[in-house]
């Protein structure tokens, strides 16, 4: 299962290619490390300005491509990886293209340049994957670095207590016991916005039987894993950072959250509340096709 690594061409940003490595070696699997070089528009007749334009694209992939081998050396080098130029109009389809071609099970970019540091900041690349991708999608906090970091040893899945988030977190049980990780379930909410039955009148009640309903599925989705040890959690506050933050991460950690499909075929189709859950995580997040 080859794992495809988004790495932009403008910045020196490693925490893809970090992330990248991380789960390639939890997962015994290899790298490919794709940037996206802007393709030229066909001409009939290439002129002066045609292959101008084509000789600096060709220099941008030749330095990207350096670049990205110089951090695979550095935070990958036991790992079989090799990184490519790759000519789109779209950094998005033509990753998804790349993933198509090598037939890659997970695809791996980073967060926005201008979003928080250690968080997730969805930048136009990882919302378009969130929304389209038929494999599951990694993003990197920004400023990931996996020096201290080599494997993950514990994945936090998100559990909605429903058919969809429960396969989730079978395929996510599976995974952690081929990688030799821990796994915790958790259950988010916001009181006011996501608590309910609303017949129950007063914030405390709203909450207590929130937090009673969602620790009794819980449990029982802790003991369908077969797993002898599972930690379950409800967070809960007045809103998403709050809750995200109630729960104890690790930097080993990542979270899984399922998506939603779309249409007739298995996509990645991230809705609000999972949107809100990832922009709060200060760990890499993966988010897996509901089928």
């Amino acid at each position: 299962m080859t794992i495809v690594v988004g790495h932009p061409t403008r910045t020196h940003d490693r925490s893809a290619v970090s992330l990248g490595a991380m789960l390639a070696r939890s997962l015994s699997t290899d790298l490919l490390v794709v940037s996206v070089v802007p393709a030229q528009w066909p001409t009939l007749v290439a002129g002066n300005v045609d292959r101008e334009y084509a000789a600096w694209a060709h220099e941008v992939g030749a330095a990207a491509v350096a670049d990205a081998e110089r951090v695979l050396a550095e935070v990958a080098g036991d790992l079989e990886a090799r990184a490519v130029a790759v000519p789109g109009r779209s950094v998005p389809a033509a990753l998804l293209e790349q993933a198509r071609s090598v037939d890659a099970g997970l695809v791996v970019v980073g967060s926005a340049a201008d979003g928080p540091w250690e968080r997730v900041a969805l930048g136009s690349t990882a919302d378009h994957l969130l929304h389209s991708a038929h494999v599951p999608v990694a993003v990197a906090p920004r400023g990931f670095a996996t020096h201290a970091v080599p494997r993950f040893t514990r994945a936090t899945c998100a559990f909605r207590a429903d058919r969809a988030s429960a396969e989730v977190l079978r395929r996510t049980t599976e995974i952690c016991a081929s990688a030799g990780a821990a796994v915790r379930i958790a259950t988010f909410g916001v009181l006011g916005k996501t608590m309910y039955p609303p017949e129950v009148r007063g914030e405390q009640d709203v909450l207590a039987s929130f937090v009673e309903q969602a620790e009794a599925a819980l449990r029982e989705a802790a003991a369908a894993t077969g797993l002898r040890e599972v930690d379950h959690v409800v967070a809960t506050g007045p809103d998403w950072a709050s809750a995200v933050g109630r729960l104890e991460w690790r930097h080993d950690d990542v979270l899984v959250l399922g998506s939603s499909p779309r249409g007739v075929l298995a996509r990645v189709f991230i809705g609000s509340h999972a949107s809100r859950i990832i922009r709060h995580s200060p760990v890499p997040v993966v988010v897996v096709p509901e089928s």
